[in-house]
């Protein structure tokens, strides 16, 4: 099946690069020209990125901080990715936007199913930042959430692996990787795939959810164009 409007779920971590925080800018080039395959097949895309590679909110809590307050400057984080990623498109010549769950006037809008589907529609890749706008939700849910929103076709979570294993295959070279499984199958297995919440939301609201290895270079666009890539996780 070919996809008309996804989104895409990256981590903060992964634009670090081979740096342990920050932004790498030959990471974030990466990503754009991953991103410009798409657009140019207009793909509608709405992407999702993490922000622990500039602050996590958890790591806060663990040196201290208060988990409503890291939790915020978790998303802020989020929004400075989502500013980067958004100024390297538009280098490239591509339409983006920034929409967020926070409001950082005049930087980016507030999220809103219509506003984002109305951007979607004009040809804009749309960037989301800020979360959920609520704390206590990882970025993991903000993907879900967004997905739904949007009426996305389905959520790709950009990983490092090339999919969902039995074990951990950085760890066990005899890991045995899934082609395709049920959310059921995943609980019931224990399988770490996204937080219990996100899980839930894209179960419960039948959104199918395809894990991929999105730093090998040309597998955003197989996906899209119908190849069997990554995991795919279903009803």
């Amino acid at each position: 099946m070919a996809y008309k409007r996804i989104l895409l779920k990256i981590s903060g971590e992964s634009l670090s690069g081979d740096k342990n925080y920050g932004i790498s800018t030959s990471m974030l080039q990466y990503y754009a020209d991953e991103i410009k395959t798409v657009y140019d097949k207009h793909i509608q895309t709405a992407i999702v990125i993490g922000g622990g590679n500039i602050f996590r909110g958890l790591q806060g809590v663990d040196v201290g901080f208060d988990r409503l307050q890291g939790d915020y400057m978790g998303m802020l984080a989020t929004i400075i990715n989502s500013m980067a990623l958004q100024t390297q498109l538009q280098s490239m010549g591509m339409k983006a936007v920034v929409l967020s769950g926070l409001v950082i006037d005049p930087l980016c809008k507030k999220m809103s199913s219509q506003r984002a589907i109305h951007y979607l529609e004009a040809g804009y890749v749309v960037i989301i930042g800020g979360g959920t706008g609520n704390p206590f939700f990882t970025t993991d849910s903000s993907g879900a959430l967004r997905a739904l929103e949007i009426k996305a076709d389905i959520l790709l979570k950009g990983t490092r692996v090339d999919g969902v294993y039995d074990a951990d295959p950085e760890k066990n070279k005899h890991a045995v990787k899934f082609e395709s499984l049920s959310f059921e199958k995943a609980y019931k297995e224990g399988l770490h795939i996204m937080d219990l919440t996100a899980f839930t939301l894209c179960k419960e609201n039948n959104m199918p959810v395809i894990v991929f290895n999105m730093n090998k270079k040309g597998n955003l666009e197989k996906i899209i164009s119908g190849e069997r890539i990554g995991t795919l996780i279903h009803n």
